[in-house]
């Protein structure tokens, strides 16, 4: 089997030291996706040298220029969605029809982003001192250090990369060890579009020792980072140390609040998109189940129905609905937490077992957890798998005081035909994003993207308010 390498100052290297390692499926680790390095920490400094070498050039590139390189790789990822998708599927276990939603974000954003490039603006004002003009203008960063997830192997290093690229920066990507294929797919159709070598550049490997280097290198010039809460305050704090801009987004432990004048049906609806699809694996998914006690058994009772009807299978299955966990360690990360809440007196666990398949996977069926109140840690931690916890409240005030009672405030939930209740959660909500009537997993990309407390730090990602973050503001005064 092919090594497949790093991509560094327009080249397809395999570094001096690199450790091959196989990308294994977790829906069939018979399936190997693919051979790739992990990098030793010198391959940051080449791709760094190189994304430094271009980038003078590149922030000096028209944005019309910019604007076509970004609207190829769009057409290429749409064009080629059925591949794409089916390889994300294989590497990172989410259903094929998951895949394929995630693939067009990916091509979506590369397409919203060509345009921004060409809608980066300024200022022009009068001075308060006679005969002096003042203009504000946007200029890119440099370096962009970007250090990404497994549970999004495309969207993810899109929504980084491309306004990255739009606004004229150079990029160094390190993608999350279990998923350095799609990251690879992605990085090729980036190469047939033209960019200039360096601008772009990829290097895999652990993130002890890449994304290490990467965050405390001095040569990097802004760090944007998706993954734990954990890391992220260790990021926050290299980027601290260097005084170079940082942008986090982190964990969430989300609340959908069901109340009792909710469309049961309806929420039950919405409450297993947001805790069950993508395998309960994302950070926006709805993991606090708040239910009023008027509907509470009679929401758990229609929910355990629909719960088992959720096909548990491999990835490229068309029965599939919840494919596998991503990692053994995962796997256990879920176990370890169904155990403790087995274990604590007054809880409930439906369902929640290892599902045994013709494939060896790491297959675990939807659990439900109730019987718990808010304080109980599996209801405080992020556990980042298909398990969800239901609350008992009394009403609509305790919904809201649960709901904020969390030190993550990502995304929260609502289901209500109350215009009142609906109004008044948007407006309360101590998090970065409210639905109502939706899941709570779900987000468009041409607005902001991002939470608040141990949630997100830093500013907002996608949409226009991306430029804060991936550029820097110079004012300059003027006498004619």
């Amino acid at each position: 089997m092919t090594l497949l390498g790093c991509y560094i100052g327009g080249e397809w290297v395999v570094p001096a030291g690199a450790e091959p390692v196989d990308d294994v499926s977790p829906a069939d680790r018979s399936d190997v996706v693919g051979r790739f390095v992990q990098a030793p920490a010198s391959a940051v400094d080449d791709a760094v040298a190189a994304a430094r070498a271009a980038f003078p050039a590149w922030s000096r590139t028209s944005p019309q220029r910019r604007a076509d390189l970004l609207e190829a790789v769009a057409a290429r990822i749409l064009a080629e969605a059925d591949q794409l998708a089916e390889l994300l599927a294989r590497e990172e276990g989410k259903t094929r029809a998951e895949a394929h939603a995630e693939v067009l974000r990916a091509g979506q954003l590369f397409r919203f982003f060509s345009g921004e490039a060409l809608r980066l603006t300024g200022d022009r004002q009068a001075s308060t001192r006679e005969g002096i003009a003042i203009n504000v203008h946007h200029e890119p960063i440099g370096v962009v250090g970007i250090i990404t997830p497994w549970n999004f192997p495309i969207a993810i290093p899109s929504w980084k990369a491309a306004p990255a690229l739009a606004f004229g920066n150079t990029v160094v990507l390190k993608p999350a060890d279990l998923v350095p294929a799609t990251a690879h797919a992605l990085t090729r159709i980036i190469e047939s579009a033209g960019f200039p070598p360096g601008v772009f550049n990829l290097v895999t490997g652990r993130g002890s020792v890449v994304g290490e280097a990467i965050i405390g290198h001095p040569g990097v010039d802004a760090l944007t980072f998706t993954g734990s809460e954990q890391v992220g305050r260790h990021v926050a704090a290299a980027g601290a140390a260097r005084m170079v801009r940082v942008q986090l987004e982190m964990g969430g432990k989300n609340p959908l609040v069901v109340l009792a004048d909710a469309d049961l049906d309806a929420a039950v609806e919405v409450a297993v998109n947001g805790a069950f699809f993508q395998t309960g694996q994302r950070c926006t998914a709805s993991s606090r189940l708040l239910v009023e006690d008027a509907v509470h058994d009679a929401f758990v009772e229609r929910l355990l129905a629909r719960m088992a009807g959720l096909t548990v299978g491999h990835s490229l299955h068309p029965d599939t609905v919840v494919g596998p966990v991503v990692s053994q360690a995962q796997l256990d990360t879920d176990l370890g937490y169904l155990k403790l809440a087995g274990d604590t007196p007054g809880a409930t666990v439906h369902g929640g077992e290892q599902v045994e398949l013709e494939h060896d996977g790491f297959y675990l069926s939807p659990a439900l957890i109730t019987g718990l109140g808010n304080t109980a840690r599996v209801n405080r931690e992020e556990i980042f798998g298909p398990v969800a916890g239901v609350i008992r409240v009394a009403d609509y005030d305790e919904a809201l005081a649960v709901a904020n009672d969390t030190p993550y405030g990502l995304v929260a939930g609502i289901c209500t035909t109350s215009l009142r209740h609906a109004e008044h959660f948007q407006a309360h909500s101590e998090t970065g994003m409210v639905m109502v009537n939706l899941p709570t997993a779900g987000v468009d990309p041409h607005v902001p993207f991002g939470g608040r407390k141990g949630s997100s730090y830093g500013p907002r990602e996608q949409g226009s308010y991306a430029r804060h973050f991936f550029t820097q503001t110079k004012t300059a005064y003027v006498q004619p």
